[in-house]
């Protein structure tokens, strides 16, 4: 809650930046010296110029803010100096109370007194220096794309709130890529073994002590004699110690470990342009308005929502253009032009999208809020399409009707035959919400709740699956969870949702949320169609392996996504079922457009997305295999790919090269399907054994010191004969790779099958090496499996 206070408040501010910058708020010399955030920033640096030693007890720019949040929220001013209420959840005053001081769970009342909490002016200076000047130059977001704001997404995912227990203080962090400085706690430092305090500050914060400072801070006391032990390693960005029990900002692993990326224009504009182009030609040479405004797009892992904005810009275009060819062109009101007009229409009637990140969800919305933004009216109405789940964990309607996730081993339960219905009635409270003006916000989240209520049974039953299905390791554990869930239908029923609600929120809860995201009733006006699905899908979903998905998940999340995709491999990478996924929403004659790690035309990950997809009634028309991610992370190589839901008419591109057919392996021919394995290879070459501890080997070229010299192999083998029973020659990918004969220079312990009895018996001095080089390592492994 803490973070999303403080995700919000700077991205209020982007905001506000940006609509100044672009002259969307007053201009007028009273705004910009009392209101406006740049004209704060300026009165603050000032003050740092005549006062610095006192910024940091010095209040009131935050209480000056908080008016200013207010102002934009619900509109007003005086004079000539009026702002329509934008509305909206990222303003909202009661969406985070303690902001302005208020308990949790209070409601804003205009006539109270606010009580602001005390953040100094020096903070503020600091947090507006921050979004205001880049290396001694003023920033102009006049001249910044919308999609440049995910940077603050990309930046800000990789920090989480941490309660310390101790007192505390903050050392430079030196990891690369992650820039600034990380907690530690300072009692629990000096509760250390002196001689250990070193190498823990090493583990805890990547601080890595040399000669004297490691003397020094074994003999610290004190926090002084800490601080003069690490020197320059202490930040000066924060207080020297803080109390135990702080609430710091601390660095983490969720951006490497979810793979999320801030996907710059230069990638966006291209792939939204070529998915979008078969679904256009086929609406023919002169496409109607109405046929531009019942498109339905999608990115399934929206992040800040660079996708959605620039399929907004090419569809707004093509509104355009569709109501000048037709004379139908709207009255458009005094604050647009016509495609700005356009652009509200198609961020509310034809964009979707879902993410597993509540942040993100909210900073996608201020994306198509910047990119739709009219000086005179609230922000677009997007709540509706713009959604928190889980892309891949969800179900169909059918499996909800069925309360099953397998459809061939369920029947229907009449419970749930009303499903469908309630998916419509539904739709129709959603479809009505897009046709209410733009200042009706009220109304529409009116028919956004009569829409949710309608679905709210439809929603439990879905989860309640979900949750039986990861309750369980084994199918059989599963059923019998399943079989437990059943009751809590009818108690749904007969007015008592609550241990179902109870079940809902416990997956939405601990280190691991699961917020199912049940596509077909939670976006029934694109599932209800005759064309039932997506029109075009886009999007960057995270790159993950097998072990990433694992340590990021709860632990039957490989089982599900094999379970619900069908001749999957639990080797592929987490891109190949978002593929599938996406292949699965689309409507028949809909396009995808996404990027993939280059794996995804490769082995298991190939044969779990591509092939199947291809064998499944969808042409691959345009893919590129390697492409270099833009600026500074050129050395991500990605590849994307376009498929269509049937035939495509015209000559596919590879590459940028005109070519028949694009095949599952990414090539211009051979086919989608595996290799066969040629039986005459068989017995020519096996794996071998994998060495989990280099501890295990004999070998003179190694510098860690792990392995041990051959000639000490040697005088073991003269001393013990029955020693050369249990080493071998060691043959690995450096001998493969680097000798043309595969000649072996290492050795390797290998016990084989026998008990540790036996071996301790007949070959004991082994087993002393196995013990003093193996065994610390594999007690150090904590890891459940093991």
């Amino acid at each position: 809650h803490v973070y999303g206070g403080l995700l919000t408040s700077i991205m209020r501010m982007v905001f506000l930046l940006y609509a100044e910058d672009q002259g969307l708020l007053p201009k007028d010399a009273v705004w910009v010296r009392n209101y406006a955030v740049a004209g704060l920033h300026k009165r603050l640096r000032d003050d740092a110029a005549l006062n610095p030693d006192t910024m940091d007890q010095r209040y009131g720019a935050w209480a000056a803010l908080l008016a200013l949040f207010r102002i934009v929220h619900n509109g007003g001013g005086h004079g000539a100096i009026r702002l329509p209420g934008r509305k909206g959840q990222l303003f909202d005053p009661d969406a985070y109370p303690f902001l302005e001081g208020r308990p949790a769970g209070s409601r804003h009342d205009p006539a109270q007194k606010i009580d602001a909490p005390k953040v100094s002016d020096g903070c503020l200076y600091r947090v507006l220096e921050g979004l205001l000047v880049l290396d001694g130059e003023r920033l102009s977001y006049r001249a910044l794309d919308v999609e440049q704001i995910g940077s603050v997404y990309e930046a800000m995912m990789g920090y989480v709130v941490e309660r310390m227990p101790g007192r505390s203080f903050a050392v430079r962090l030196r990891r690369k890529g992650i820039p600034g400085f990380i907690f530690v706690d300072l009692d629990e430092m000096l509760a250390q073994p002196a001689a250990k305090r070193a190498k823990w500050l090493e583990e805890a914060a990547s601080c890595k002590l040399t000669g004297a400072a490691t003397a020094a801070l074994e003999g610290a006391t004190t926090s002084d004699e800490v601080f003069a032990a690490l020197e320059r390693r202490v930040s000066e960005a924060t207080p020297r110690v803080l109390p135990a029990g702080a609430l710091v900002l601390q660095p983490g692993e969720e951006r490497r470990r979810s793979g999320s990326h801030y996907t710059p224009r230069e990638l966006t504009q291209p792939i939204v342009r070529t998915t979008l182009r078969p679904i256009l030609e086929a609406l023919g040479p002169r496409p109607t308005p109405k046929q531009i405004l019942d498109l339905k797009v999608c990115d399934p892992a929206m992040g800040s929502g660079a996708f959605l904005v620039e399929a907004c810009r090419q569809l707004a275009e093509a509104l355009v253009a569709a109501w000048e060819t037709h004379g139908e062109t709207p009255e458009i009101p005094p604050d647009e032009d016509a495609l700005l007009h356009a652009k509200r229409l198609i961020a509310q009637r034809c964009l979707y999208g879902v993410d597993k990140n509540p942040f993100a969800v909210n900073l996608a919305k201020l994306s198509l809020w910047l990119v739709t933004l009219a000086r005179d009216h609230p922000f677009t109405f997007v709540d509706h399409a713009l959604r928190h789940g889980d892309s891949l964990v969800g179900l169909t309607r059918d499996q909800i009707r069925r309360f099953h996730w397998d459809v061939g081993s369920s029947e229907p339960l009449p419970l749930l035959e009303g499903v469908a219905a309630a998916a419509d009635t539904a739709r129709g409270h959603r479809e009505a919400l897009e046709g209410m003006g733009d200042d009706d916000e009220e109304g529409k989240r009116a028919e956004l709740a009569r829409a949710d209520a309608a679905l709210a049974e439809a929603r439990l039953a879905g989860d309640l699956v979900v949750s039986a299905f990861f309750s369980g390791e084994r199918g059989k554990d599963r059923a019998h969870r399943l079989a437990e869930m059943r009751p809590m239908l009818d108690r749904v029923r007969d007015g008592d949702p609550a241990p179902a609600q109870a079940v809902a929120a416990d997956l939405r809860r601990g280190k691991h949320v699961l917020p199912p995201f049940h596509w077909e009733i939670e976006f029934p006006e694109a599932f209800g169609r005759d064309k039932p699905g997506f029109d075009a899908i886009v999007g960057n979903p995270p790159f993950a392996g097998k072990n990433t998905v694992i340590a990021g998940n709860r632990a039957a999340y490989p089982d599900w996504l094999k379970a619900v995709h069908e001749e999957s491999h639990g080797n592929a990478d987490l891109v190949a079922h978002f593929f599938r996924r996406a292949f699965g929403l689309l409507s028949p004659g809909g396009a995808f457009g996404l990027i993939a790690t280059n794996t995804v035309g490769q082995g298991d990950t190939r044969a779990t997305g591509l092939r199947w997809i291809c064998k499944h009634g969808g042409t691959i028309y345009d893919a590129t295999r390697r492409r270099k991610w833009p600026g500074e992370s050129a050395a991500v190589v990605v590849s994307v790919v376009h498929v269509v839901h049937g035939p495509h008419p015209g000559r596919a591109l590879l590459d940028g090269r005109p070519v028949k057919e694009i095949t599952a392996f990414l090539f211009h021919t051979g086919g989608h399907d595996d290799p066969a394995a040629l039986m005459v290879n068989a017995g020519l070459s096996f794996v071998g054994s994998y060495v989990l501890g280099m501890g295990f080997t004999f070998d003179d070229t190694e510098t860690d010191g792990v392995a041990t010299p051959v000639a000490e192999m040697r005088r073991l083998i003269e001393t013990n004969p029955r020693n050369r029973e249990v080493i071998f020659p060691y043959i690995g990918g450096e001998e493969v790779n680097t000798s043309p004969t595969h000649a072996h220079h290492r050795y390797v312990i290998n016990f084989g099958e026998r008990s540790e009895e036996e071996c301790r018996r007949n070959w004991p001095e082994l087993m002393a090496i196995v013990e003093e080089k193996v065994k610390p390592e594999r007690m150090g492994n904590n890891r459940e499996g093991y």
